[in-house]
């Protein structure tokens, strides 16, 4: 069998920030006018009122201070709540290649690869921007990368199945350098009229080369030790957006949304991951003590801290250990986990190990064990 390694990772961070404070000022003066248009059916209970956000109340359900965006304009317009963008035309490449374009390219750099050298690609993200020409390809083409290109969706645990699925490549001779790029362009899914999610998710493309590991440069790679996926059927975190829309009549905007249940998500998800990491580490026969970092998917703080703590069995979770990125971020569902790979992977020496584990839509958990070459 061939030994896989991780040999590069780059991160492309949108030009545009949007604070809590900037997503709170522009829904409360949504809301503001909402129950002014609506003041007389409020009053006579035919509708419900809706509720001012807050700073306080974001930071505490989730740790999200702020997020990056592709576009901005609109998303802090209380008249529009969504960002404005030209639909780019065909003859031009679009936002998700690239986003995936400038990530891949600093992967590369790292991994001491050039385009030509990648004989996979795999783009795999909770959104494509479009079925087909398929994603993967087109950035194939311009990256000059050779052999066989595809899309996948996994939602939040994309990325950790498209290692997998790079590591099966290699070890069966299908590919011998495969690039896997993240390209979450999340934005335009929020629902910014919602507040209980308007807030949620933030645009991001992260990067990883993935090669053998006998002639890779060793200087950036950790190998990797074992990948374990596992789904569950659910609905609770679901969008149901799809092209045969257009054949109904009285769809609601909302149908094209990211819809969420936030408590039964955190009841029945992070029971699953937490075992799926215990049980991948023993395993691969790691104590738990033995990891130096856990790099998780970053979805919501208290996730965060609940997971880690059922890994790693302590009471209190040292943020070096468990690094946190969604407080600058936001969610970036597949890209997070690799987010804190990409910024949290320099002072390792050696020998020294780390999980990194995503959990989602599906429900789907995803971990990799690393080891610093």
């Amino acid at each position: 069998m061939t030994s896989a390694v991780i040999s590069g990772t780059g991160l492309f961070v949108p030009p545009h920030t949007v604070s809590n404070e900037e997503l709170v000022a522009s829904y409360n003066a949504y809301v503001d006018n909402y129950n002014q248009q609506h003041a007389q059916a409020i009053e006579a209970g035919e509708v419900e009122a809706l509720a001012h956000s807050s700073c306080a109340f974001i930071e505490k359900a989730s740790g999200i201070k702020s997020r990056y965006v592709m576009y901005k304009e609109g998303v802090v317009d209380p008249e529009i709540l969504k960002p404005v963008f030209a639909k780019r035309p065909f003859d031009q490449v679009p936002e998700t290649v690239e986003m995936a374009e400038q990530a891949a390219r600093e992967a590369l750099a790292q991994a001491g690869r050039e385009g030509h050298e990648v004989d996979l690609v795999i783009c795999a993200a909770s959104n494509m921007q479009r079925p087909y020409p398929a994603i993967a390809v087109e950035l194939q083409h311009v990256l000059g990368a050779g052999g066989y290109a595809y899309d996948m969706n996994v939602a939040c645990s994309s990325a950790t199945f498209a290692i997998a699925n790079a590591q099966s490549a290699i070890d069966s001779g299908m590919a011998k350098v495969v690039l896997v790029v993240n390209p979450e362009f999340a934005s335009p899914q929020l629902n910014y009229k919602s507040r209980d999610s308007h807030f949620i998710f933030g645009d991001v493309c992260t990067a990883l080369v993935i090669e053998a590991q006998a002639g890779c440069n060793p200087k950036n790679a950790f190998k990797i030790l074992g990948c374990a996926m596992q789904t569950k059927y659910s609905t609770n975190i679901h969008c149901q957006v799809s092209y045969t829309d257009h054949c109904f009549s009285g769809l609601s905007e909302e149908n094209s949304y990211f819809v969420q249940e936030g408590r039964k998500v955190f009841k029945e998800l992070l029971p699953i991951a937490s075992s799926h990491m215990l049980e991948h580490l023993e395993k691969m026969n790691i104590k738990p003590s033995e990891l130096k970092r856990l790099w998780l998917h970053q979805a919501n703080l208290n996730m965060n801290l609940f997971a880690a703590r059922k890994v790693l069995n302590v009471e209190e979770v040292d943020l070096d250990v468990a690094p946190l990125v969604l407080d600058e971020f936001g969610n970036t569902a597949s890209a997070g986990s690799i987010i804190a790979l990409h910024r949290n992977k320099a002072d390792f020496v050696p020998g020294e190990r780390g999980l990194l584990c995503s959990f989602g839509a599906g429900y789907s958990v995803g971990s990799i064990g690393l080891e610093k070459l």
